[in-house]
């Protein structure tokens, strides 16, 4: 599975953004399921707000992609992340996505964000990760 951060659904949703063609080309040949949380798509609907916040909410609604995590089972953990990263310092979107991938081990994070070369699954497993190249 896939696990999409804030920056590769804003990259795709607005033409403009720098990451646009990476976030496309890169969507283009994923088979595996994409997933998120609700933070990720607050995030997304908030930055996107003046250009289309609605197209985030249409990506779940078509199928794209679906909400895979719930935060009312995972406080503990989530906030212990957090507490962890603090000095970082992470977001409640980026400590659920970290939390997904500890829950789902096969998983990579589709994101931008490169804090999550900082962070850790499992206390010190590196989190697999697709992002752009720092040469592109």
């Amino acid at each position: 599975m896939i696990v999409l951060d804030t920056g590769p659904i804003v990259a795709l949703l607005n033409r403009r953004d720098g990451g646009h063609a990476w976030a496309r080309d890169v969507l283009k040949t994923v088979r595996e399921p994409l997933v998120t949380c609700e933070a990720v798509v607050a995030e997304a609907s908030y930055l996107l707000r003046d250009r289309g916040g609605d197209l985030v909410m249409q990506l779940g609604e078509r199928g794209f992609v679906s909400i895979s995590f719930a935060l009312q089972s995972q406080w503990l953990s989530v906030r212990t992340l957090m507490r962890r990263y603090a000095n970082v310092p992470m977001s409640l979107a980026d400590a659920c996505l970290v939390r997904m991938s500890e829950m789902n081990p096969a998983a990579r994070i589709m994101t931008m964000d490169a804090d999550f070369a900082v962070y850790r699954r499992n206390g010190r497993q590196a989190i697999a990760t697709i992002m752009p190249s720092k040469n592109a």
